[in-house]
Order: C-alpha cells, then structure tokens, then sequence
C-alpha cells in the first residue's frame, strides 16, 4: 500500500516548479514594466506643476530627473535577477535530491542488472564456450563430410558459418571493449550485453540443427562408415608422423633450432594422441560387434576428437617447414627492397627544409647491417630476419618496395596459423583474452589488408600463442572430458564420456 506523503511527491514537486517559473517570469515583467510607467517617467514635453510657493528650479537641478531615472531602474533588475536566482536555486536543488533520494526503507536507488564485473565475466566464460561450440562442431562436420560427402553436408556447414559469424562479432567487440571503447560505465554494459547475447546466439543457431546433424551422421544406426573413415585418418596420421619427425629434425639443422621452436614438440603430442585414438577405436569397434551402440558411438567421438588434434600437430610442423622455405627464398629480395626504400626516406630528408637527417633511416639502415651478418654467418631463422627486415624498414618505406608487404603477409598468416594451432590442441585450458587477441587478427586478415594492418595482425596473433601459452602451463578451469559434439550448449554433451572414462590427453605444461 502506497502512502500519501509518497502519492504526494509528484504533484508537490509540478507545484514547487509552477512557483518557480511564476517567480521567474513576474520579475523579468516588472523590470521591464517599472521604467515605462507614468511615475517613473518624465520627458521633456511633460507638464511640471508651478505654483508661487515654489521657487523656479536652477538650470543644474533640471537635469536630476535624468539622473534619478537610471538610478529607479536598479531596483526592478535587482528583482528580476533575484526572481531568476531563485528559479535556479531550487532547480538545482530539486535536481540534486531527485539524483540522490532513496528508497522508502533509506537505501539508494541502484541501476538494473548485475554489477559490471559480474557481467564481465559472463561476456568472458561465454566467449570461451561459444568458441569451443565452433571448434568441435568444425571438427565432427569435417568427419561427417568425409563420410556423406560436401553436398550432403551443406545445410550444417551454413549453421556452422552463421555460428561462426557471431561469434567474429562477438570477439570484434571484445578487442575494442579490452582497447577501453566506449569509456563510460552504461555503454560498456551495453558491449557486454551485446557480446553475450551473440554467443548465446551462435549456440541457438548451432542447437536448432543438431538433430538434424545426429540423423545425417546415423550413428545410433551402426557406427560401421564412420569408423572406417576415423580409422583410415588414423593409418594417414600414423605415416605422417614418422616424416614430421624427420622435418622438424632437419628444419633444426638447416636454420638453427630457433626456427623450430614454434612447432617443438609437436610431434611427440601427436604420437600422445594417436596413441589415445587407438584405445578408443578399438573400444568402438568392440562395441559395435557386441551391439553396444552408446558405448560404440561415445568411442568413436573421442577417437575422432583425438585424430582431429594429432591432424592438427602435424600440419602445423609440416605448415612451419614450407613458411621457412619460402621465408628463406624472400630475406634476400627483402633486404635489396629495404636498401631502396631507405635510399627514397634519404632523397626525400635531403629535399626537405633544412635538409635534417631522419634517426629512423638510421635504425633501418643499422637492422638491414645486422641481418646481412646474420645472414652469412651461418644457420639463421629466416622468418625473424624477415621480420626484424619489414618491422626496420616500415617506418620509413614509401611502398617502392612490393616484396615488404609480401613478407610481411607471411609473417601475420604464420603467427595466426601457429596462435591457431595452440589454442585447438589447448582450448580445454586457454582462456578469453587469448582467442580475443586471435579473432582480431583473424579480422585483419580477412580483409585487404594494408601493411600496418599486417604488422599489427603479426603481433596480435604472436601475442594470442605467448598468452594460450601461460594459460596452458596454468590453466584457470579444469579440463573437461572431450571431445563434445556438434551442437551448442544444450546438446554438444550429448556424447561426453561419464567422469570415469579416461579423457582425450590434456596439454603438457
């Protein structure tokens, strides 16, 4: 039941404001009424009064008229500017306590909806699973399409991409909201509400079609196809392996172990998760001979997870040897570009008033020293003496030289693809800002991008890898059984192991 002090309180406060603007218009009517009253008025055909008893005024007193006339026009504008002193005054007033007044039980009004960290969180955890969602319903489509064929698939690959477009924006307004846009505390609510609300629509987008996927896939019918597709990856893996091995010993001897160093190790996970992958095929494959459909099917899922991730190990040391070689073939064509652009800053400082030397063409023309040195004084990692070549040169470049944004577009798809591979092989321990970081160059990258974009991208992505990195020495959740299906939140479970089942491996710290 509603009191009648509060009932109140509007019609109090229209009548507090009726007042005040009465106030404010009287006083501005009587400064502006008050000198051209008759009284206060006189010129200098008005009729004066003259009678024997009164002297005739002297020539000096005449003019005080004039005088006492400016003199009766303070009073009306001292009122007038009380009057609108007033107004003021209890404007403000009124709107200090309206920002300001309290519950009934004494309590300040509070803002709707969870505090912002709170709601920064949420953005945080459902970026991390929508991209999870994205990732394993990538991977179970590329299983279902080996089987069924592309066209067959189309329908899901179409949800998938919806999902996918989503979740872009949805990190696009992530890296802004991590660069501090906007500032104020409302609208930075509203890019969390937004990242939130697009995730969970990649996930509605990705649940509606996941019965749809199950009847595509059949494997309650029998898991015979799919088997047999999972199995033969494993057969191409196993053989890939062996000369993945032999790569990457060959890329230590040819360009210096730090060449490598993205890709170390790759390779004994790759035999960890195939040697996973084995266990679970045969699991599968006796249960579908004893008719075990639900064990047969949750084994097949966790085999193929595992093939999906040794897949993505080798690709990523055979990926590295052929950016090397062709880095190797661009350091030359580089530093001839580097010379030009260098000799072009030199024209144009001579050219300019007073003929200063640039410190940058300096620093450039000091890099591409080093890097020849590097160069012939043995193995060399070509892909950071391109690096240190573009990152010298830019800053005094022109763009005479075409082969700079060649390399540095090497640069930035190598970075991306490493950052990509690290957190696909990790993501049950990678967090939010890592795959932030990755989406925005993923962005860059997409579009045609100029050589600024390139060197930004390049460090974006490079950063990305530096922080799934940490985040895989120290994960900050527990890793969850996998894999998970394709689906979003309310069905990729529908598959997961039971908690006593061994999971795919989980990353080495």
């Amino acid at each position: 039941m509603t009191s009648s002090l509060i009932r109140s309180r509007p019609r109090r406060a229209t009548g507090r404001i009726s007042v005040l603007v009465m106030h404010a218009v009287l006083g501005v009517l009587i400064a502006v009424a008050w000198p051209a009253s008759p009284g206060m008025t006189s010129g200098p055909d008005a009729p004066v009064a003259v009678g024997s008893e009164r002297p005739v005024a002297s020539a000096s007193a005449q003019q005080e008229p004039d005088d006492s006339s400016a003199g009766d026009l303070v009073l009306p504008l001292v009122a007038a500017v009380a009057a609108v002193a007033v107004a003021g005054y209890g404007y403000v007033r009124r709107t200090r306590r309206a920002r300001t007044r309290t519950t009934p039980g004494g309590e300040p009004v509070r803002a709707a909806g969870p505090p912002l960290g709170d709601l920064d969180e949420r953005a945080r955890a459902l970026l991390v699973d929508a991209d999870d969602w994205v990732r394993t319903s990538r991977e179970e489509l590329s299983f279902a399409g080996a089987l069924a064929g592309t066209e067959a698939v189309a329908p899901w690959a179409r949800a998938l991409r919806d999902a996918e477009t989503e979740l872009a924006s949805a990190f696009r307004m992530r890296q802004r909201y991590d660069d501090g846009v906007p500032e104020d505390e409302a609208r930075r609510r509203q890019v969390l509400a937004g990242i939130v609300g697009r995730c969970e629509e990649a996930g509605r987008r990705l649940d509606a079609e996941a019965a749809g996927f199950d009847q595509l896939r059949g494997l309650e019918a029998g898991v015979g196809g799919a088997l047999e597709v999972a199995e033969a990856r494993f057969r191409e893996l196993t053989a890939r392996t062996a000369s993945a091995d032999t790569t990457l010993s060959e890329l230590g001897e040819r360009y210096g172990p730090a060449a490598g160093a993205d890709v170390s190790g790759y390779v004994e996970q790759a035999k960890d998760r195939l040697v996973f992958a084995t266990s679970r095929l045969n699991e599968a494959r006796q249960g579908a001979d004893l008719g075990e459909t639900e064990r047969a099917v949750r084994n097949l899922r966790a085999a193929e997870g595992a093939v999906a991730q040794a897949a993505v190990f080798i690709d990523g040391v055979e990926r590295r040897a052929a950016e090397l070689a062709t880095a190797a073939g661009l350091v030359a064509p580089a530093l001839t570009g580097g010379e030009a652009e260098i000799a072009g800053a030199r024209e144009r400082a001579a050219s300019a008033p007073g003929g200063r030397s640039d410190v940058r063409i300096s620093h450039a023309d000091g890099v591409l020293a080093d890097v020849r040195e590097e160069v012939t004084g043995g193995p060399y990692d070509p892909m950071e003496a391109l690096r240190r070549i573009v990152r010298g040169v830019v800053p005094v470049a022109d763009g005479r030289a075409g082969v700079l944004p060649t390399a540095a577009a090497l640069l930035a798809h190598s970075s991306a693809g490493a950052a990509e591979d690290h957190i696909a092989t990790h993501r049950a321990a990678v967090g939010c800002t890592p795959r932030t970081r990755l989406a925005e160059a993923r962005r860059l990258l997409t579009a045609t991008p100029g050589l600024t974009d390139l060197l930004t991208a390049d460090a974006l992505a490079r950063r990305a890898r530096e922080l799934a990195d940490q985040d895989a020495r120290t994960p900050a959740r527990p890793p969850t059984p996998t894999p998970a299906s394709f689906g979003g939140p309310r069905t990729r479970a529908r598959r997961e192991q039971p908690a006593h089942d061994d999971p795919t491996p989980g990353p080495r710290a």
